[in-house]
């Protein structure tokens, strides 16, 4: 597996390896106000040997949210909060880059600004989803509310102001979440976007708010420190569109004549996201369907094993390979994979919520050792 030890360039950026932590949703944050504290700082200091972490998502306004405990990027306590995270994680010979995120409809209106209604393109609730409310509770998402044109510029400062707070809070760069049916997700496709104005229709109206927060983020990062994850044949959150092909072949394209650092693929067999163990195995393999559109570096995610991860690098499918579920329970999987150590299994039981359990109690190799 020597591939995946080589050094990568991503952007600016030079990588000792190609092993990426994945961004991970644990709802862990410091209450009230979804702040990052301590905790989180052990958790991301433990997994600072991959080459690259992309943290966790972090939704750009209280509008953004969409389930408990999930950190922001939006408020002065929680800039500070990620500082401590970062430095952690700098202190630990790592390198660390934000998600941003905003989930659009999949939300509640507990979590939302005086219980306003969750927002996105089009007043269609996805089939088959739900979330939690701000206590915890399941609960089917509601119908929401269509975002009027003029307020989109407000979306679009949302995520600048975000990318500006995540250089502020140390950060090495951003990842922007287009992916997983969340708000930017959402615009790209047809099954949730029925707009008839120039934010919806063609693949390049449903394309232009993904694009415009792009180019936004990139005017406070520069383009070789932002990345884009993208899920092409996405079932999670209940996506789907009539032609993901020639819609991400656009995307990607576009992506590309931008400059992005990279490009984050989720591949389909693994669309239902943490949520169950469920895949989809006989989707096809979004790294191989773009490999030659994709001209920047590109990281393939979801479901990998370290013997898919090197398959996926000998065949050239990916420039680096992300690891989600292994990296919660494997904080030296970089190490453990040199190794072909065995792999800690994880516990879905305490993936989301909770304190040390499942988060920061997971032993590395010399710990087992010791």
């Amino acid at each position: 597996m020597t591939k995946l030890f080589e050094p990568l360039q991503i952007g600016s950026l030079t990588l000792p390896n190609r092993i990426i932590m994945a961004p991970l949703t644990r709802m862990r944050s410091k209450q009230p106000g979804n702040v990052p504290h301590e905790l989180n700082a052990e958790y991301y200091a433990q997994r600072a040997s991959a080459g690259l972490i992309i943290s966790e998502a972090t939704q750009v306004s209280q509008q953004g949210q969409g389930y408990p405990g999930t950190p922001g990027i939006h408020s002065s306590e929680q800039v500070e909060g990620w500082k401590l995270v970062t430095d952690a994680v700098h202190q630990a010979g790592g390198r660390i880059f934000l998600q941003l995120w905003h989930v659009g409809r999949i939300s509640h209106p507990s979590h939302q600004p005086n219980g306003a209604l969750p927002v996105a393109p089009s007043a269609l609730a996805p089939e088959n989803s739900g979330t939690f409310t701000a206590d915890w509770q399941e609960t089917p998402i509601l119908v929401p509310r269509a975002l009027e044109i003029d307020e989109i510029p407000g979306i679009v400062a949302d995520y600048k102001a975000g990318a500006e707070n995540a250089k502020a809070a140390g950060f090495d760069g951003v990842e922007v979440h287009g992916a997983n049916g969340y708000l930017l997700d959402q615009f790209l496709q047809d099954s949730s976007n029925v707009r008839t104005d120039h934010y919806g229709g063609s693949i390049e109206n449903r394309a232009r708010l993904l694009l415009e927060v792009v180019e936004a983020v990139i005017e406070v990062w520069g383009n070789d420190r932002v990345g884009v994850r993208l899920s092409p044949y996405n079932a999670f959150n209940g996506m789907k569109d009539s032609d993901p092909i020639k819609l991400f072949t656009y995307v990607l394209g576009e992506l590309d004549a931008r400059g992005v650092a990279f490009v984050d693929l989720i591949e389909p067999r693994s669309s239902f996201a943490g949520m169950k163990e469920d895949s989809l195995e006989n989707a096809p393999q979004a790294a191989s369907l773009f490999r030659n559109i994709v001209k920047t570096v590109l990281i393939s995610a979801g479901g990998h094993t370290p013997d898919s991860a090197n398959e996926a690098m000998e065949n050239n499918l990916a420039d680096a390979v992300a690891f989600g579920r292994h990296f919660i329970s494997n904080p030296d999987l970089p190490e453990r994979i040199r190794q072909d150590s065995p792999l800690t299994p994880y516990d879905r039981a305490t993936f989301y919520g909770g304190e040390t359990k499942g988060y920061t109690d997971y032993l590395t190799l010399n710990e087992e050792a010791a």
